[in-house]
């Protein structure tokens, strides 16, 4: 049997705290709750159960070679484009050379253990909004494009499991596998 999994950094309260009082009074758009809020590093759509072990020791090896980095939820922008939105997203300022280099890491050591990621190339970004059919969203991405939200420092990444549709309004609950620090 396999799994949806993928690995990510979860900012803290309250950088999602700052940008959900930010979103508030823009209540009338479908964004997404800021419990569910995270940077994905890597998605594997199918993790074997006999590679799930693997995957976590992997991670753990991964991070323990990375070290805590500073990032900023910082713009905002659409894919695929703003005049033809599936999702609208929050980009990253800080140290996003460092996040590259953990995400090029974690899909390598996914890959090793057995569990593919998914071959998209990495964008950093921040899924504030998934949209049910494509919409133009430039007004949406005018208005995020001025947010800057608060300096955090990311110190740990988080293995997660996505069941599809288990959460509210149908969204997907996330549950947490594994937890690691970057040393």
């Amino acid at each position: 049997m396999a799994q949806r999994m993928f690995v990510a950094l979860v900012p803290p309260a309250p950088v999602r705290d700052d940008l959900a009082t930010f979103l508030e009074p823009r209540s009338e758009h479908p964004w997404i709750d800021p419990e569910q809020w995270h940077i994905t590093l890597a998605f594997m759509p199918a993790v074997p159960d006999f590679a799930l072990d693997g995957l976590v020791e992997g991670l753990e090896s991964v991070t323990g070679r990375r070290t805590p980095m500073r990032l900023q939820l910082r713009g905002g922008g659409a894919f695929p484009e703003a005049w033809a939105a599936k999702v609208l997203w929050m980009g990253l300022a800080g140290d996003v050379a460092g996040l590259g280099r953990l995400a090029t890491n974690v899909r390598n050591g996914a890959q090793h253990a057995g569990a593919p990621p998914e071959g998209r190339a990495f964008r950093p970004h921040l899924t504030v909004s998934r949209l049910r059919r494509v919409q133009e969203q430039s007004r949406w991405v005018q208005v995020l494009d001025t947010y800057e939200g608060p300096q955090w420092v990311a110190d740990e990444v988080t293995l997660f499991a996505s069941h599809l549709g288990e959460g509210p309004h149908g969204r997907p609950r996330h549950e947490t596998v594994a937890t690691v620090s970057l040393t």
